[in-house]
């Protein structure tokens, strides 16, 4: 090779590039060149968080973030249904009223009735304004017995246009609807005989007599007018008289008008339960010992 090639493939080829890994030193020597990390030449450490102590954290520490992390999320979560709980005071009165009227309406309807007394055809076992419960329970899975003081819907001209004391209000009305009003319209008697039963007035002694069992009723006043019937209770019906029956619009008083003086089984309201107003009379009422003899179930 002459001279003038080595000179040509100096100038048109130039010199092989040195190696990405390494470089001749001054000696000649190859030596290894420094990796770029990041693309920073010369620094080999990873970079630091600046809000790092220098050391990677432990499990302790992941597990103590994640607890606080689970902390907030349901404390935010809890925040968000409270909002969705609070209604305003007007919208909390309102279900309160509303829930309060239907649960009267509920016992009224199934349980419990007040009603008050308008005359004295029920003395002296009731005075006039007394104020009475009427529980219905009794009935829901039995009937009627004899000797139970009951309230039931006027069967059709026993009332007069005085006793039946409508409400005469809105607001009385209304209460009248849920049972907190005593309700007019209704007629108190005490249960003498019931579907099937022949009850007959008077033997000599001026007693009763159903199903030929004569009744001691120590309830009635000294002197009482018991009148004079002979009747047979026809199937779901009963025959009522008032312990007063001196002054009485009951059974015996109707004997000759349309339905004989008998009263339907389904216009009883309820059995009256206790006498709650005023104080003084405050009381439970319950069926005389008279009408658990077993001769009265053993018919006419």
């Amino acid at each position: 090779m002459t001279r003038d090639d080595d000179a040509n493939r100096g100038a048109g080829l130039g010199a092989a590039p040195w190696s990405s890994e390494s470089r001749a030193d001054e000696s000649g020597t190859l030596s290894p060149a420094p990796t770029a990390v990041n693309g920073a030449s010369g620094a080999s450490a990873a970079p630091r968080d600046p809000g790092s102590t220098g050391s990677a954290p432990g499990p302790d520490d992941a597990s103590r973030q994640r607890t606080v992390r689970q902390e907030r999320q349901e404390t935010k979560r809890q925040q968000k249904q409270a909002k969705k709980k609070t209604l305003p005071l007007w919208q909390e009165l309102t279900v309160l009223l509303v829930s309060a009227f239907v649960l009267a309406l509920i016992v009224k309807t199934f349980f419990l009735q007040a009603f008050y007394i308008p005359s004295s055809s029920m003395e002296p076992t009731l005075l006039v304004d007394d104020k009475i419960l009427v529980q219905k329970v009794s009935y829901w899975a039995g009937d009627v017995e004899r000797g139970d003081i009951v309230v039931f819907d006027d069967p059709g001209g026993w009332l007069s246009r005085a006793q039946e004391s409508a409400p005469r209000n809105a607001v009385q009305r209304g209460l009248e609807i849920v049972g907190l009003y005593p309700s007019g319209g209704h007629l108190v008697k005490r249960v003498i005989a019931v579907s099937g039963d022949r009850v007959r007035c008077c033997n000599a002694e001026n007693q009763i007599v159903v199903n030929g069992v004569p009744l001691e009723e120590s309830y009635l006043p000294e002197t009482v007018n018991q009148g004079r019937y002979n009747v047979t209770v026809p199937p779901d019906s009963l025959w009522v008289l008032g312990d007063n029956r001196s002054n009485s619009q009951d059974s015996h008083a109707h004997t000759g008008e349309p339905g004989g003086g008998f009263v339907s089984t389904d216009g009883v309201v309820g059995k009256v339960w206790s006498v709650v107003w005023p104080s003084s009379r405050a009381q439970l009422l319950d069926r005389p010992g008279v009408y658990e003899a077993a001769a009265l179930d053993e018919g006419p």
